[in-house]
């Protein structure tokens, strides 16, 4: 290659249909290889399909704090926290990646969901001094583990996920947030960067190593990082996926659903739990998020997230009901009618 010539950028590979996170990069041609770079902090991902909003004005900590699950009135420019918010029965509505400047606090949400968060916290502004904006159309987010980008603003997933330690996030009666999850299966580290959308191309070209969403999730997955839409349905609780202490705070004020993260904390255990399932690579296929988990003959959960990784082979996080033993060994049904594949569980959250 002469010197005039510029070096030929990756070609990016679109998901299949069906697939999730459509409209950004599946991978490069090696998602292997683009963990690696992942793991080894040289890459970074395409995440412009998820939703961008700012919320502005003076109130905008305290306002936020009445809403959300984690305690976010104190949140220091620069600051990430993770929180959600709930049903009025405790159930999951919402994800929110959250970072303040020190004008406005800038959240990033699961792709689709952006007009709907944006309504509900329109609607719950009353005389509170604060702006809601959808900005998804101007800002686009870039996974990042680079540490050269860690300096602009981003939002970073809570200690608990990374494995650097644990978010404060206080104690009631029912005790602290560890009683759920005792040691991530693996790291989970990275960056959220809001870049402006008319910027995302240059950023993109300058990053060096592109990886895919392919890679991103394979990492996830391992971890036991749960995403909303993925590892969640319509009657999840927090407790279920590890969401206790990284992402709802056991000891601030009243938000909706508290009640019930309460008395399923003090008085109860959750119904299910998020599971990693390892299995069985003599299977080429891999399951769809829903198929069904089974022990003997018995249906005891479904799969969440099913991936590839470039270490530990066909893996998958799985939502199964709490007492169903680690021991146990499981079949997971397959898209071909009548084919399972065999998978042994490795626990993520423990029964509470």
């Amino acid at each position: 290659m002469s010197s005039s010539e510029t070096p030929s950028r990756p070609v990016p590979v679109m998901p299949p249909d069906g697939a999730a996170d459509v409209d950004v990069a599946w991978h490069y041609g090696d998602p292997h290889a683009e963990q690696r770079a992942l793991v080894d902090c040289r890459a970074m991902v395409d995440l412009s399909n998820r939703a961008v909003l700012t919320v502005s004005g003076p109130d905008r900590l305290s306002w936020l704090n009445d809403l959300v699950t984690h305690k976010v009135d104190e949140l220091l420019p620069g600051q990430s926290a993770l929180a959600l918010i709930l049903d009025p029965h405790g159930h999951v509505e919402h994800e929110l990646h959250m970072v303040d400047d020190g004008d406005r606090m800038w959240i990033t949400a699961e792709p689709g969901t952006g007009t709907a968060l944006a309504e509900y916290l329109d609607k719950m502004r009353f005389m509170r001094r604060v702006e809601v904006a959808d900005v998804s159309e101007h800002y686009a987010v870039v996974w990042t583990t680079k540490e050269s980008a860690t300096d602009q603003l981003g939002w970073q997933p809570p200690p608990e996920f990374a494995g650097t330690g644990n978010t404060e996030s206080g104690e009631d009666r029912g005790g602290g947030a560890q009683r759920y999850v005792e040691q991530r299966p693996a790291t989970f580290t990275g960056a959220e960067l809001i870049i402006p959308r008319a910027e995302l191309a240059a950023f993109l070209a300058g990053a060096g190593v592109l990886a895919g969403t392919w890679a991103l999730e394979a990492l996830r997955v391992a971890a036991g990082v749960p995403r909303l839409g993925f590892e969640t349905d319509h009657k999840t609780l927090p407790h279920e996926v590890g969401w206790i202490g990284s992402g709802v705070h056991l000891a601030k004020g009243c938000y909706r659903g508290q009640e019930t993260v309460a008395r399923v904390h003090n008085l109860g255990r959750p119904p299910r739990r998020l599971v990693l399932l390892h299995l069985d690579g003599s299977v080429e296929e891999l399951p769809e998020h829903g198929a069904q988990v089974l022990a003997d003959d018995r249906v005891v959960g479904w799969i969440a997230t099913p991936a590839r990784h470039y270490e530990l082979g066909p893996i998958a996080t799985a939502i199964i009901k709490r007492n169903t033993p680690t021991t146990v060994p499981l079949r997971v049904r397959l898209p071909v009618e009548g084919q399972f594949v065999s998978a042994n569980i490795e626990d993520i959250v423990v029964s509470g």
